[in-house]
């Protein structure tokens, strides 16, 4: 991997203490061939095993720390990060140091969660069915800081002018949340909207007292750094990561 590669991932612009470090891996670097050319991480969607284990193995010696990977499922479970066990949770958290909180997406939202006083991260993967079943709040709990002491970050994820979902997803969303009408525009399809995912995390944040968020303003859909899976559906997986430095 160049150092040309590294300067592709991302950095969150966020006011972390210092002991809280974070990262979001790109497409570039790594050995995985088309259509999950190059830093695949997803071990579930189709690319060679060797391959994204080379991927993972260099993304360690990278980083310095010990991914606790999770089998995602869509819903709202949160683990506590452990390197040795792949749980089934769509976000963990950690107070335990070198243990990176990591979440894989492809346009689904990526958050990732720290305290004031860094001593807990958190990270959480957020497609809408998460976001709209609870998958934040459901961190939240799980950090047990109190809200105004919580920072969230925003990573990449499918942007406003390219989530297009049917009226079953505005619906569900205002259901819990009558102000989620503002993150939904009609489309130019007729009985279509147009999503805002970053506004509807806001405001479910927001809900809860958390108003320290910042990022957002990505679109995995048409930035070519990172996968997609509205744009191709056999595709590779990128990962956002928070730890503590030791």
């Amino acid at each position: 991997m160049s150092a040309d590669d590294l300067q592709n991932w991302l950095t969150p612009d966020w006011p972390a203490p210092a002991r809280v470090k974070a990262c979001v891996t790109t497409r570039a670097g790594g050995v995985s061939h088309a259509p999950f050319d190059g830093f695949n991480l997803g071990a579930h969607v189709g690319d060679e095993p060797g391959a994204v284990a080379a991927n993972r193995h260099a993304l360690i010696a990278r980083l310095n720390c010990q991914p606790a990977w999770l089998r995602q499922v869509h819903g709202v479970a949160v683990a506590a990060a452990d390197p040795s066990v792949v749980a089934e949770a769509d976000a963990s958290w950690t107070a335990t140091p070198g243990i990176a909180c990591t979440v894989m997406t492809a346009d689904c939202l990526p958050a990732l969660f720290c305290d004031r006083a860094g001593t807990r991260v958190a990270a959480a993967h957020a497609g809408w069915r998460g976001l709209v079943n609870g998958v934040l709040e459901a961190t939240l709990d799980a950090l047990a800081v109190p809200a105004e002491d919580v920072m969230v970050w925003l990573g990449p994820a499918i942007g406003p002018q390219a989530f297009e979902v049917g009226p079953e997803v505005r619906e569900a969303f205002m259901a819990v949340q009558a102000e989620a009408d503002q993150a939904f525009v009609p489309s130019s399809n007729d009985g279509k909207f147009l999503a805002d995912i970053y506004q509807l995390a806001r405001l479910r944040l927001a809900a809860r007292g958390v108003n320290a968020v910042y990022g957002g303003g990505f679109c995995t859909v048409s930035d070519p750094r990172f996968f997609s899976y509205r744009r191709a559906a056999r595709t590779g997986r990128f990962a956002s990561l928070v730890w503590l430095q030791p």
